[in-house]
């Protein structure tokens, strides 16, 4: 049990209390991954927006009734709260580099949706968070890094890695009124896989674990082993479907392999065991791989609430 407590120590951030309160609204919010790292910087999150009902159940059962569940493209934007910043993690299914091989690489228009939210409410500061993949859609880029009157900051890759045991890249877009210098994520003692690991997993084992271990296709599992120092492949919100694609070695099971549990698929996303899913499995599994890993909106988080507090001793000299 001893992984228990070791997760909860590294990933289960208390949540700050400043005399100074920075809110933001977030958009995109899925079942609340980013909103949590939020909220343990110190940020105040007060409204979140939501299509998918079942993120929705997830992130009130875990962070407030303040999310809506609507479309975005069919929100109004002045009759929102008043915030200091926006935060925008609108789906990167389409962006992704992995959409070649189905022929989906297109891009997605929701993007504009975030465009027309800064447009409109010019909040003090917004961020976006997506995959490496966007780049290579010029307007994308261009609508999210030339806002007029805003300062732009730009890192890709920020890997995920230096906090957590998963291979995670992904692209982060600050934008701020005023010129800052946001400060890079610091590289921290990451969490080893070993750590993440449970005692008793809740598992199901498809029959294709078999088949993709026997080479019936087209590639082979990834595996890795928490007790040679692995970490795991990129969370994917369609894990449910394709558990033989990632598995864990695990000495105890037929093959020696299995896949992650829910437990576990949330542990490297960086959340703590507190965090539950009130939703079916595959529900949970697809909300943690949409989400933003708890560890890099911490740090994002924490930078804005540096800026705001910059930007109020600069105002009072």
């Amino acid at each position: 049990m001893e992984s228990f407590k070791v997760i909860d120590r590294f990933l289960n951030y208390p949540f700050k209390v400043s005399v100074m309160n920075v809110t933001v609204n977030s958009y995109f919010s899925g079942a609340g991954l980013a909103d949590w790292g939020l909220l343990s910087a110190g940020i105040t999150v007060n409204q979140a927006f939501e299509l998918d009902a079942a993120a929705c159940e997830t992130y009130r059962a875990n962070i407030g009734d303040h999310i809506k569940q609507c479309d975005l493209s069919q929100e109004l934007v002045l009759p929102q709260c008043d915030c200091d910043g926006m935060v925008f993690t609108y789906p990167c299914t389409k962006y992704s580099a992995i959409a070649d091989i189905h022929g989906t690489r297109s891009g997605d228009d929701l993007f504009l949706h975030a465009l027309r939210h800064l447009a409109v409410a010019r909040p003090e500061f917004y961020i976006v968070e997506n995959v490496p993949g966007m780049r290579a859609f010029p307007v994308v880029m261009e609508a999210m890094t030339k806002m007029p009157d805003y300062y732009i900051n730009v890192f890709c890759p920020v890997e995920t890695e230096q906090f957590l045991p998963q291979r995670r890249s992904r692209l982060i877009i600050i934008g701020t009124k005023r010129p800052f210098d946001v400060r890079p994520p610091q590289h921290t003692r990451p969490v080893s896989l070993k750590e993440i690991v449970e005692d008793e997993p809740q598992i199901t084992l498809p029959k294709a674990i078999a088949a993709r271990m026997n080479g019936e296709y087209r590639d082979l599992p990834i595996i890795s082993d928490p007790n040679r120092g692995d970490i795991a492949p990129c969370a994917v919100a369609h894990y449910a479907k394709d558990k033989s694609t990632r598995l864990l070695a695990d000495k105890r099971y037929p093959l020696g392999v299995r896949p992650y549990s829910v437990r576990e698929y949330a542990r490297i996303q960086g959340l703590p065991d507190s965090f539950h899913f009130p939703v079916s499995q595959t529900d949970a599994y697809k909300q943690i791989g949409n989400g933003v890993s708890v560890p890099v909106a911490h740090w994002f988080g924490c930078e804005m609430k540096r800026y705001m507090q910059q930007n109020r001793q600069n105002r009072l000299f």
